[in-house]
């Protein structure tokens, strides 16, 4: 055989292309997920029709306002109170639409971001979890197969995870709530509450005078006014006390509904028994779940006080406070932090070691 000779087969292995890294854009087009139909944005446009400038408000304001009672001032006054809500409205929804609710950064990115001494308050520095280890349980999405920081939740209508994940939405254009469109849902629904009661509160104003004076004011206008109070109503009390929900969990910091197991990823490191260290759900018994939903009962994981977790959730405390302000007031700003740790109730950690005894006592009991 000929000394420089080539072989018949060569194994080399060529490179791998690198793996693209997730952008930090407010588009979530980038990442891999369920692709979305266009009957996803039938809710969506009916949500913007409503919102509208609708030929009955201007009806009712001219008809009633400027041209039966002659008080052009109110015509003003209530046409622009309802259309600087409808604007407020339409802000807040685009940036729900348009913004990615909480892409995950994968392990590498979190590190480096941390140690490049990243803007964190000094509650956040005191009351946060060290950084996450993504080698334990429940640190790892095994569906997307990204790191999953604490509060983060799989979407499975979106086919990915989402920091502090509140819900699926498909009256948003079928996107998630989460950390980053968190504070303009809430912007959305009080925008959407305010306008509803508003345009009731002129309407029936406006039914009393018509049954009082009927011959006073166009036949048409009273059949507006009609539809306009129900449907003011209506709206205001749905959304209101969907809003008023959102508002009830504020109290307790407890906004995506965090489940009563979520406590045994946090437990401290239990002596050697039938449970594995964290304990998995699926492994305890019947006293032992009792006994984790009342610990969970009396304490919430993240609550630190009504007015430190509104301010969390509200993101007050950053260092611009007139700009801050001034996105709040008109899309509803950003919460505070970075989306990956969140600062614990204080009581954590003797409750956590509480439940870790009445576990393995419970343990010991049944064996």
């Amino acid at each position: 055989m000929a000394e420089n000779s080539l072989p018949l087969l060569s194994f080399e292995l060529g490179t791998l292309p690198p793996t693209p890294k997730p952008t930090d854009d407010d588009s979530d087009d980038g990442h891999p997920g369920n692709p979305r139909r266009w009957y996803h944005y039938v809710p969506l446009f009916a949500v913007l029709s409503l919102l509208a400038p609708h030929p009955s408000i201007l009806h009712v304001l001219l008809n009633y306002h400027y041209l039966t009672l002659r008080m052009p001032q109110y015509f003003v006054i209530h046409l622009l109170v309802i259309y600087t809500l409808s604007f407020l409205a339409f802000s807040s929804l685009i940036v729900c639409v348009a913004r990615d609710p909480g892409p995950v950064p994968d392990a590498q990115s979190e590190a480096q971001t941390n140690d490049a001494g990243g803007e964190i308050s000094l509650e956040v520095a005191l009351l946060s979890t060290p950084p996450e280890d993504y080698t334990q349980p429940g640190k790892w999405c095994r569906i997307c197969w990204k790191p999953k920081p604490e509060r983060t939740h799989h979407c499975s209508q979106c086919g990915r995870c989402v920091l502090k994940m509140d819900h699926h939405c498909p009256w948003l254009g079928a996107k998630c709530i989460g950390f980053r469109t968190y504070t303009s849902f809430l912007h959305f629904l009080a925008s959407i509450t305010l306008l509803a009661a508003y345009v009731a509160v002129v309407c029936i104003r406006g039914l009393v005078f018509a049954f009082s004076h009927p011959l006073a004011i166009n036949e048409m206008t009273p059949v507006h006014m009609l539809i306009l109070s129900f449907a003011g109503c209506a709206f205001a009390i749905i959304i209101g006390s969907f809003l008023g929900y959102h508002v009830y969990l504020h109290k307790s910091n407890d906004t995506e509904h965090i489940s009563p197991f979520v406590l045994l990823r946090h437990l401290p490191p239990l002596p050697p028994c039938r449970l594995s260290s964290p304990p998995l759900e699926y492994q305890l018994t019947f006293a032992q779940r009792r006994a984790v939903r009342a610990a969970h009962a009396r304490m919430s994981l993240y609550d630190v006080g009504w007015r430190r977790n509104a301010g969390q959730v509200l993101g007050i405390g950053t260092k611009h406070r007139w700009q801050a302000w001034a996105a709040r007031l008109l899309w509803g700003g950003s919460c505070y932090g970075t989306g990956t740790q969140f600062p614990r109730n204080p009581r954590a950690d003797d409750v956590l070691t509480e439940l870790a005894v009445e576990l393995v006592r419970l343990e010991n009991s049944a064996n």
